[in-house]
This record gives C-alpha cells, sequence and structure tokens, in this order.
C-alpha cells in the first residue's frame, strides 16, 4: 500500500486546468522528486493534498484512507507535512512561538515554550539548520526563513513531507545536510515529496521523478535510469542548452559606490565600507551566505532604504538617497529577491503589475496621473508574449500565478525598459530549466547592449557560469571584484566562510 495516492486529480482555475487527470503515488521510504516548467501544476496539486485547494475531479488517499478534502487539519492530522515555496510565518512572533503556533490547544493559559525549545533544540542539532530560537522571524534573512519553515514542518511529526523548493535560499553546505537528514528519515519512514527546478538536486537526492508538463503527468521514471539532459527534455517537451557567457570589452562605468556604510538599530547586516563598480557590458556577481548584507545592499540600490553614508552613481549621474521612482527614472532595473513582499501586489491585475514602474509614461498615462487603460492592457499582453508569462490574461489576479511566472513578470517588468543599470537579486530563484536558459539569454542580451548588471546569488555554479567578475560578501564587507577566471568554486567558499585568499592562493589578475 503506498503511502500517498493521487487519483485522478483535476483543477481547473476558469479556462486554466492547472492539474489535468493526475494519476501519483508515492511509496513508503521513498523520496519522489516533482519536476516540471513553472506553471506546469506542481505546486496546486500539493495545495489540493495539502487542503488549501478543492479538486475539481479525483480524490487523494493516504494510507488507502480517503483523505478529507479542502481541509488543512485533515492533512496535518493524517501526518502530512508541507514547506511552501513562499513563507508561511508571522514576522512579529520569535523562531520558537513560529514553530510551536497552532500545536497546542487554544484553551491552554499559557504556551509551553520549555518542552518546545527542548525538542526544537535536538531537532535542529539533528538537521544541522540552525536558527536562533527567539529571534524575531522579521529580523531573519530570507535562508534563515527558509529553514525555519523546515523545521516548523518537522516539528509536527509528519509522516509524508513535501518540500516546494526547500534548497532554493541554502548553500550547496546546508543542501548536502539536508539531504543526510532526508535520506535518515526516509530511513525512519518518512516519505517525501522533493519539488524543485534543480536537476543536479533531484538526481542526487530522488528515488523516482515524476514530471509533468502543462498540467499533464507525462513520465514517471526512476532516478537511476535517467540524466539530467533526458530530464530537462522530458519537462520541457525540447533539447534545452544554457547559453554561454561570451567575452566582450567592457565600456564606462554605470554604477559606482564609493565607501558605502550603514548600521541599522540592531547593527545587523551592516556595511562596512563598500567599494565597488559595474561597467558597460559585463556581468558582476555577489555571492555570500544570506544575511550578510546582499540584502541591505540591494535596498539600497533600488532606493529603499536611505540609512548610508557614502555615494552613488549610476551613469555617472548622483543617487544620493534618491527615492525608487528616482533610481527607475535613471535607467535602473530593478529585480528584487522576494517577489512576493517586494516584486508584485498580489491583489492586482497582471497588467497592472506589468506597467507599475513605468506607468508615467506619455503611452501609458495622461499627466503621469490618469492611465491610459487600452494601451496598458496592450503593453502588458506584450510583455505577457514576449517573456512567455502564463497566466489566464491581463486581467487575471497576480496571486493566481505560480512563483515562477510572477518570477518572470517582475522580469518583464524590469528589463523591457532597456535599463542601463540592472540590479539582479536572484533572479532564477525557483524558476525551472527552461525559463533560467531564458532569463540568462535576457540578461546576456542586455549586457550585449551595453548594461551593467550586479548579479546577487547564492549559487555558486550560476555565478561562475554567466559572472565577468565575482565579489563576496561576508559580515557586511564586500571583497574586491575578481575575474571569474581567476576564481575556483572553492575559492569563494572559503570567502563566503570569512577566509579571505592568501597571497599565495589567489592567482595573478
Amino acid at each position: 500500500m503506498p503511502a500517498l495516492a493521487f487519483r485522478q486529480i483535476t483543477k481547473r482555475f476558469g479556462s486554466l486546468t492547472a492539474n489535468d487527470n493526475i494519476s501519483l503515488s508515492l511509496a513508503n521510504r521513498e523520496i519522489l522528486a516533482l519536476l516540471g516548467e513553472n506553471g506546469a501544476g506542481k505546486t496546486t496539486l500539493m495545495n489540493i493534498l495539502f487542503g488549501h485547494y478543492v479538486a475539481d475531479e479525483g480524490v487523494v488517499d493516504v494510507n488507502g484512507q480517503p483523505l478529507v478534502a479542502g481541509s488543512t487539519e485533515a492533512a496535518i492530522t493524517a501526518g502530512i507535512g508541507m514547506v511552501h515555496q513562499h513563507f508561511t510565518l508571522a514576522d512579529n512572533l520569535t523562531v520558537l512561538e513560529n514553530i510551536v503556533l497552532g500545536t497546542q490547544p487554544l484553551w491552554s493559559w499559557r504556551l509551553d515554550l520549555a518542552k518546545a525549545r527542548s525538542k526544537l533544540t535536538k531537532m535542529m542539532q539533528a538537521y544541522a539548520l540552525v536558527v536562533d530560537p527567539d529571534a524575531l522571524v522579521s529580523s531573519l534573512s530570507v535562508g534563515e526563513r527558509q529553514r525555519v519553515e523546515i523545521m516548523k514542518a518537522l516539528y509536527r511529526d509528519a509522516r509524508i513531507l513535501i518540500l516546494d523548493e526547500p534548497t532554493a535560499v541554502l548553500t550547496p553546505q546546508e543542501t548536502e545536510n539536508l539531504f543526510v537528514t532526508l535520506r535518515s528519515l526516509t530511513a525512519d519512514g518518512l516519505s517525501v515529496i522533493f519539488i524543485s527546478h534543480k536537476l543536479n538536486e533531484i538526481l542526487s537526492i530522488s528515488d523516482r521523478v515524476a514530471v509533468l508538463r502543462r498540467g499533464k503527468l507525462v513520465n514517471t521514471v526512476n532516478t537511476k535510469d535517467t540524466d539530467r539532459n533526458a530530464l530537462a527534455e522530458m519537462m520541457v517537451g525540447d533539447v534545452v542548452n544554457r547559453p554561454k557567457l561570451k567575452a566582450m570589452k567592457t565600456g564606462n562605468a554605470v554604477l559606482t559606490i564609493d565607501t558605502l556604510h550603514t548600521t541599522d538599530k540592531a547593527q545587523l547586516s551592516a556595511l562596512s565600507d563598500i567599494n565597488l563598480s559595474v561597467h558597460q557590458h559585463e556581468i558582476v556577481g555577489i555571492a555570500g551566505v544570506a544575511g550578510n548584507g546582499q540584502s541591505v545592499l540591494v535596498d539600497i540600490l533600488s532606493g529603499i532604504n536611505k540609512r548610508y553614508r557614502g555615494n552613488i552613481h549610476v551613469n555617472n549621474a548622483s543617487l544620493y538617497k534618491a527615492s525608487p521612482s528616482q533610481y527607475v527614472q535613471a535607467g535602473v532595473g530593478r529585480i528584487p529577491e522576494d517577489r512576493h513582499a517586494r516584486g508584485v501586489v498580489a491583489e492586482m491585475s497582471v497588467w497592472e503589475n506589468l506597467v507599475s514602474e513605468n506607468i508615467r509614461e506619455p503611452e501609458l498615462s495622461r499627466w503621469g496621473a490618469v492611465i491610459k487603460r487600452s494601451a496598458a492592457v496592450q503593453r502588458a499582453e506584450q510583455l505577457i508574449e514576449q517573456f512567455d508569462i502564463r497566466c489566464p490574461g491581463p486581467h487575471a489576479s497576480t496571486k493566481l500565478m505560480s512563483g515562477g511566472n510572477m518570477q518572470k513578470l517582475i522580469l518583464a517588468r524590469a528589463l523591457a525598459p532597456q535599463p542601463i543599470f540592472i540590479i539582479a537579486n536572484q533572479p532564477v530563484r525557483g524558476l525551472d530549466e527552461g525559463a533560467i536558459a531564458y532569463v540568462y539569454q535576457q540578461l546576456f542580451n542586455a549586457r550585449e547592449r551595453g548594461a551593467g548588471i550586479l548579479l546577487v546569488s547564492e549559487d555558486l555554479d550560476e555565478l561562475m557560469s554567466i559572472c565577468d567578475r565575482i565579489a563576496v560578501m561576508y559580515q557586511g564587507s564586500l571583497s574586491e571584484a575578481m575575474p571569474t577566471t581567476d576564481l575556483t568554486v572553492t575559492d569563494i567558499g572559503l570567502m563566503m566562510a570569512g577566509q579571505p585568499l592568501s597571497s599565495g592562493e589567489r592567482r595573478a589578475i
């Protein structure tokens, strides 16, 4: 008897069929990878399992028993735990409070935090996912929040664990630690559905791979019988080749940062005298473990954070403490890390989000105040087609889109105006193999036409493959940006851990 079985599941959103007659099983002690393009229906299927959605057709069985549809409580009671791609944490509570929230009776006089702390401490030691239990979630980095989500699910003693892009914000070492934990847990009887776009991770951790394409299950294969190229082709229906970085002669500086320094109220994620330049025709990468100041730097270069001293010039124009709109007007394209909190307004329509940063253009508004609705919708339709944004249409609510398609929306809005400088924070996080290749090509196109790009990523393979130079941020300090050809993944890993390269280790530049 399988631990879990989907039987002929169909789910529609208007004219869009997100899941089309899907039948799929999960064996006991198995790690099943769920692979598919953005919008293929993976998250929708998992939301049906966890009670967030009700299937239009079909049923779900857990250990041979039908699962009550549309009930998260029933799913948890049945032993299902889910780590969502987008965080579901209360910012104003501590890590410990978030983890125990909902696990104790409402009529209790107080939370038994001592017992919870003891259990959590043991789990953190076992899983190597350490977070300060007393820290407010609002003070955590994205990577730390992801760890809390994983611990939150495991704390509830789940026997079926759904992981939706769980490693998107983890370092390679943390990912390997997670894999060791998952193998140990499955040996003890846990069953796992592992959703990821990282084919190397799927090949490393899974027993089987189920591939969805445009809402349909197209294949299920044993992991040992497949490879990266075969999975990519199954996922998109064609051969996928990521574009290669071509050597180019750099031009004038489009970004210059001079002795940038800032300290927040809690002395966290401070930047210490940052100096950096980005030139035309180049991509400069910033590596570092989440929480070392990358988000602070991105906020400053997006006009969100003005608590700093130092000088910032874009295309030789000073943007000292400029507003977000002034950054956009100066030719800065902004791709934020958190698409929900910073990237889109989920309650707005797709067309409203697509034109939101350029709404004052004469083609889209009168006097910068009255929107030309038909022109704005037409612009959105063009971008939807150009960037392959899969949604019911420009008038659809953005909150109905998959995370990957939200990311495409943000990329379309940032890149379509052809900015001179692009700040890209985790631009391919959560994207499938085909979409990653497309985004890389868009960044390369911008580089070729003369833009300079600052790329922030925790994926070292990504940085090494698409950047001309790489700098490393550690505890608010930024190393010199060195040519990628003079670095190895080991070099960058050492610098991310706070070990600067010695003169003997550093190659001649």
